[in-house]
């Protein structure tokens, strides 16, 4: 919690710091913090009904896909057959730890710890290239 934000919720806090502040200068951080009030309260109440709307949206689809005879495993059908598999990378460097265990690594992302200790040793990637 920031300073400011613990002075703000702390009635004590934001006495002893508004002590110097005369009437009218209270007057105004109260007008000042009236007016963030609403403009916050407007965006909160802008978001639900946005939400509202979309739920409202989305039943309306669903009663008519019921209507229509289509279920969602239907269209969930369809998006898997145009979805592109991803390509698996195929390994460029493979060695062999000390325990005769075979790494295979695709040279992307982070170096792996089987690799990364071949590396400390003084190989390079060179000399596990497949």
């Amino acid at each position: 919690m920031s300073d400011f934000l613990k002075i703000l919720t702390r009635k004590n806090s934001l006495r002893k710091q508004c002590h110097d502040l005369s009437v009218a200068e209270l007057e105004k951080v109260i007008s000042d913090l009236t007016v963030i009030t609403e403009d916050k309260r407007a965006e909160e109440e802008a978001v639900l009904a946005a939400e509202q709307e979309k739920a409202a949206k989305i039943e309306s689809i669903r009663q008519s896909m019921q209507d229509a005879g289509v279920d969602i495993n239907d269209l969930m059908s369809l998006i898997g057959e145009t979805a592109a598999p991803k390509k698996k990378v195929q390994p460029k460097y493979r060695i062999v730890d000390d325990e005769g265990n075979e790494h295979e690594w695709s040279g992307r992302g982070r170096t792996p710890l089987a690799f990364q200790a071949y590396f400390d040793k003084g190989f390079t990637k060179d000399d596990c290239l497949i």
